[in-house]
């Protein structure tokens, strides 16, 4: 192996899916997966099999379908959350790896755990063990890392090693390092660990951003000798998230002057794709502002500036926007476009979709396309997103009839429809509510027929294309009383209606949710 090559292993499917709200479903993290791979990711961290039966599904069709990359599943030292793991990355052959890890600092060790030092090795050289007999490729963090004592540190990845761990991740859990301190820690591993100097094993960095350093410290960290870098698409994460993919990769490709013998093996022109996509995804959007893929990224409104940018790109400009992705968009779509141009396109953008989903996608497209003159790749990502966040059994938008004005009290009618399986029949209802808006007064009608009653929580509504009709994409987060929040998406070009698309999709989330709790309640009872 290049000792100069930089691994790059994504966790937006496991840290990133652990930021509140932005729970993805089995087709959502299939569509990411998937896009994962184009983008060339060393190594996908899929969940942690254990904590779930989604999670585990979830990690183990990963582990089936993609190819290119290797394929994580995250476990605690504890035999039961191994196995899970091992069994989940099964599918994946020599590409399965199994992450163990087991909080080593003192504030973790004394507070969290209750354990002396020995009892940190045995435990962490028995889970290490248990994933070796089950994968060729096991990763070991000791989680605190930049908080734990560097003697003891060493001490905990020498015994891992032995163990039979390859990849030793040293985290920033809490996001307590800064960039000097943290280069000098992994030099201080490299330096006095042979396995890191002789390449039987490798150096991995997991940064969180509390203090706004993730990327700076993983780049440190490259510095001091790690090969491996985690992050996530867009720094989505826990708390203040995690270090950026996109940030580090450009990092290194930009400033190779200084960073010039290291390299990765990213397609740079799959950013753009990757980030919206995760962000459609997730329900998390990604600011104006964000380095490499806000919509701001490359955009200049200083005359001095668009002056030099005119004059020479690089006056103002230190990547081409091009090589992240950014640029012109194809020819938009209309509503004489056929099934087999749409079908084409969805290919284009990356999604893995069946010939049943096409037949649904195309229905909302030509909806879409006979109120607007154009259907833009943003308009048809929005229309296969709306679709791929449905789950089973859902209550369908049919009618939507608002009254509103300044002095007119705000009235929605609605009618939805849900379909009997069983029965192979329609049941349609109909009803109307009043509220401070024509949102609200939407949403009311909803939680009469549906019998919920949701508290909006987060709304945001973003046009996702251009022009006058453009299609309005929002982005909602509810709670329907148990103090979870569940996200919901819509779109349509009235806002009104893109509004009540989204709410109803929160609801069929929560339902759904709701049955499946009362299943497993059931099934436990059962002798």
């Amino acid at each position: 192996m290049d000792k100069n090559r930089i691994v790059i292993f994504d966790t937006t499917l496991r840290d990133g899916e652990q930021c509140p709200g932005a729970s993805m479903n089995l087709k959502e993290k299939m569509s990411v997966a998937h896009q994962l791979s184009r983008l060339g990711v060393d190594v996908i961290e899929a969940g942690f099999p254990v904590i779930s039966d989604g999670d585990f599904k979830a990690v183990h069709q990963i582990a089936s379908e993609v190819e290119r990359s290797r394929i994580a599943g995250l476990a605690r030292c504890v035999p039961r959350d191994i196995e899970a793991a091992g069994k989940a990355v099964e599918p994946a052959g020599d590409r399965g790896r199994i992450h163990v890890f087991l909080a080593t600092s003192r504030i973790h060790r004394e507070h969290k755990l209750g354990k002396a030092q020995d009892q940190i090795l045995k435990l962490a050289t028995d889970g290490v063990a248990q994933a070796r007999s089950m994968v060729t490729d096991v990763e070991f963090s000791p989680e605190d890392a930049s908080r734990t004592e560097p003697e003891f540190l060493i001490e905990v990845c020498r015994a891992a090693i032995e163990a039979g761990a390859t990849t030793l991740n040293i985290p920033d859990t809490v996001g307590f390092a800064v960039p000097q301190q943290y280069f000098e820690l992994i030099s201080t591993l490299h330096d006095n660990i042979e396995e890191f100097q002789n390449g039987k094993a490798i150096i991995s960095v997991h940064c969180h951003n509390d203090l706004g350093l993730a990327v700076a410290n993983s780049l440190a960290a490259i510095r001091g000798g790690a090969r491996q870098i985690e992050c996530t698409i867009n720094g989505i994460g826990e708390r203040a998230g995690n270090a950026a993919l996109e940030e580090v990769v450009m990092a290194l490709k930009t400033r190779q002057d200084f960073f010039g013998e290291f390299n990765v093996g990213i397609n740079t022109r799959e950013i753009v794709k990757t980030s919206r996509l995760v962000a459609r995804m997730s329900g998390l959007s990604v600011q104006r502002s964000k380095a490499i893929v806000g919509e701001n990224a490359f955009a200049h409104s200083s005359g001095i500036h668009q002056d030099g940018i005119l004059k020479k790109r690089e006056t103002y400009e230190i990547i081409d926007p091009e090589e992240v992705g950014w640029g012109s968009t194809e020819l938009p779509l209309t509503k004489h476009s056929g099934r087999a141009a749409v079908a084409a396109r969805l290919k284009h953008l990356g999604y893995k979709v069946t010939e049943e989903d096409v037949a649904t996608i195309f229905k909302r497209f030509k909806e879409v396309g006979d109120k607007k003159k154009f259907v833009y790749d943003d308009d048809l990502a929005a229309i296969v997103e709306g679709h791929i966040t449905e789950v089973p059994e859902t209550w369908k938008l049919e009618y939507l009839n608002v009254t509103s004005g300044t002095d007119t009290i705000p009235t929605a009618t609605v009618k939805i429809s849900r379909v009997d399986a069983e029965k192979k029949s329609v049941h349609r209802m109909q009803d109307a509510g009043v509220g401070d808006g024509p949102v609200d007064a939407a949403l009311k009608a909803i939680d009469r027929l549906t019998k919920t009653r949701g508290k909006l929580m987060n709304y945001n509504i973003r046009a996702v294309s251009q022009g006058k009709d453009a299609l309005g994409e929002v982005n909602i987060q509810a709670d329907f009383g148990d103090g979870k929040l569940i996200p919901g998406r819509g779109a349509g070009t009235d806002i009104v209606e893109a509004s009540a698309r989204a709410y109803l999709n929160a609801v069929n989330r929560h339902l759904y949710n709701e049955r499946q709790r009362t299943m497993k309640e059931a099934a436990s009872e059962t002798p």
